[in-house]
């Protein structure tokens, strides 16, 4: 097959395929009948082409806009606020304009603003997901959907994600090594399926170690700075307060810091402190906190890209892409004194 010196059209793919056009869309698309041995020729040939669909143009023959709705749980979180920054630069690069919505933590929200999207036939949607809800509702309009950063239709709809239980259970297992034997989680509610693996993986690495868990050190909080304090603050004041606290995102591990510097404790003399989320603050307290460093503009990019994918293949089987993170080590870790 010669070399193209441009980029290969779809009648290109049918050529080589010795098709007609249209069995080529159809095989390219999954919709409507190819016989087997041409659907193979087909894909072959595309993937010897280095095809890739025009996204752009086959929303405009639907007429469908050019944008993409973007739904995150809280701007003024510097995770969220980077993960759409990622999600507006590669859309931008692919020819998509965003459509930026902002549910502050609400499922209700969530589905209000993805009705707009619906109503406004954006191309599809790119969501933070506090519940199946939204995400079942996109389906069931034949909205492409990919979940990022949590998972609620798993099997379903295409996700993209950070292995959140095994990073969890690696964290806990490094305060361990320290020494510490009392130590906390401050997760977000358990309706966030993050906070659940994240769980998971705590609970994981303090069997693997032989600790028996202890249900007080587990404590809930609302991702709010302030009702994380306070959580904190109770956690750390009583008698047999924990040694070390693995905070489960960047909002509750500020809520930590707060509570104990009020208390008077000394970070990591008297406590330990590891977040599963880098924040820029974090690099730049004394101590700088030990966390969990994930690229949210790599996640916002790869979101889109898995978007671009489904639109141009919408009959393919749903795919999750878990991304890599890496623990970034700080100053606010050590053996515990006591």
């Amino acid at each position: 097959m010669p070399a193209l010196t441009r980029r290969a059209t779809i009648k290109d793919v049918a050529v080589a395929a010795g098709v007609s056009r249209s069995t080529a869309s159809r095989a390219l698309t999954g919709r409507g009948y190819v016989a087997a041995g041409a659907r193979e020729r087909i894909l072959a040939a595309a993937e010897e082409l280095r095809y890739v669909p025009d996204a752009a143009a086959r929303y405009l023959k639907q007429q469908v806009s050019l944008s993409i709705g973007v739904l995150v749980s809280d701007l003024r979180n510097s995770f969220y606020a980077r993960l759409a920054a990622g999600i507006g630069q590669t859309a931008r690069a692919r020819g998509f304009s965003l459509v930026l919505g902002d549910d502050g933590g609400s499922a209700q929200t969530q589905v209000e603003i993805a009705e707009t999207f619906v109503a406004t036939r954006v191309a599809g949607v790119i969501v933070t997901p506090t519940s199946a809800e939204v995400t079942t509702y996109l389906l069931r309009h034949r909205v492409p959907v990919v979940e990022v950063d949590r998972q609620f239709a798993a099997g379903t709809c295409d996700a993209v994600v950070v292995a959140n239980r095994t990073m969890s259970q690696r964290v806990t297992a490094y305060l361990l090594r320290q020494g510490h034997r009392r130590i906390a989680l401050l997760v977000d509610t358990a309706t966030l399926t993050m906070g659940g693996d994240r769980h998971a993986g705590y609970l994981a690495a303090l069997a693997a170690a032989g600790v028996p868990p202890d249900s007080d050190l587990v404590v809930g909080s609302d991702l709010e700075v302030g009702a994380a304090r306070e959580a904190a603050g109770a956690l750390l004041a009583g008698p047999h307060r924990p040694t070390a606290v693995f905070a489960a995102n960047n909002v509750l591990a500020e809520g930590v810091w707060r509570a104990a510097r009020e208390i008077g404790l000394s970070i990591p003399a008297d406590l330990s402190v590891v977040s599963f989320d880098d924040a820029p603050w974090m690099s730049l307290v004394a101590p700088g906190v030990t966390a969990v460093d994930q690229d949210e503009e790599a996640l916002g990019a790869a979101a889109v890209n898995r978007l671009l994918e489904r639109i141009a293949y919408p009959g393919a089987e749903p795919v999750t892409i878990t991304m890599p993170t890496r623990l970034v080590h700080r100053a606010s870790t050590g053996a515990p004194l006591r």
